[in-house]
């Protein structure tokens, strides 16, 4: 079973950096099949453009464009592209990154798949940030991976305590629903949960309101459809049910820090 070494991945890779420790690649990926490998070093894979499947002894992942991907070292999986383009933006981690900020990453076992709305915005943020590339670059970096580190082991916490079986189904509807918006009433009664006790419980396993979170959901949704050109933001808005641009706009600007526009013209 082939190891790939660091920076190394099935593809051409159009930009290479290395900051204190990490690793940066952003890759077309070219092969239509990659057999089982693994990877020397941990790192995030955070899918920019395309599809692509992956697999390893446990799952079977449908990545598409704002799929993060989470691999420890030296877990072993496999890839299959469907025609078209494809490209991946990935962080590779050192052991002396880790070790500079106190950092370990034992409970994050083998490979996962991110689902935090929050940490795919800070990914966007990652991969605009490495674009930059001035003096500030290496700090912001840091301290987004950094973040994105402790909220995903956060989460990963709250798994193994405790948890009501309905954190789950909720999970699931919120982010399969193509619909749009469901209120509070709805998702109590898909969930024969009283609409009280649901306001109540929301935030301390979502951490933000209902109405926050399906917020972020949204503008997260809008963000890989941001490098479709063809797209204007009116249809952006439209296909990710905002009730209007300006309203989507808003709500952009406030967990980005830039309107859809400006983060467009930063992510071509």
């Amino acid at each position: 079973m082939k190891q790939l070494k660091t920076g190394q991945f099935f593809g051409q890779t159009n930009r290479y950096i290395q900051l204190g420790g990490l690793t940066i690649t952003d890759t077309e990926y070219t092969h239509d099949t990659v057999d089982w490998h693994y990877h020397e070093k941990p790192y995030f894979t955070f899918i920019l453009e395309g599809k692509v499947l992956e697999g390893n002894k446990n799952e079977i992942y449908q990545c598409t464009p704002g799929s993060l991907l989470f691999h420890n070292w030296d877990d072993a999986h496999y890839n299959i592209k469907p025609p078209g383009y494809t490209r991946g933006f990935h962080i590779e981690i050192e052991q002396n990154w880790l070790q500079q900020f106190d950092l370990s990453l034992d409970t994050l076992k083998g490979n996962i798949a991110v689902e935090i709305p929050y940490v795919k915005m800070l990914f966007y943020k990652l991969f605009t940030e490495s674009k930059r590339n001035d003096d500030f670059t290496n700090t912001t970096i840091d301290t987004l991976l950094i973040n994105s580190l402790q909220n995903i082991k956060c989460n990963n916490q709250k798994n193994y305590n405790s948890v009501p079986k309905w954190i789950k189904t909720i999970k699931e509807i919120l982010h399969e629903n193509k619909a749009g918006d469901l209120s509070l009433i709805q998702l109590s009664e898909l969930l024969d949960i009283h609409p009280v006790h649901l306001s109540r419980y929301f935030p301390k396993y979502f951490g933000a309101t209902l109405g926050e979170y399906n917020r972020k959901l949204k503008v997260e949704k809008s963000l890989s459809l941001l490098f479709h050109k063809n797209k204007s933001i009116a249809e952006i808005a439209y296909e990710t049910n905002f009730s209007d641009q300006s309203h989507y706009i808003r709500c952009f600007k406030e967990q980005m820090g830039k309107t859809p526009l400006q983060y467009r013209k930063s992510l071509l």
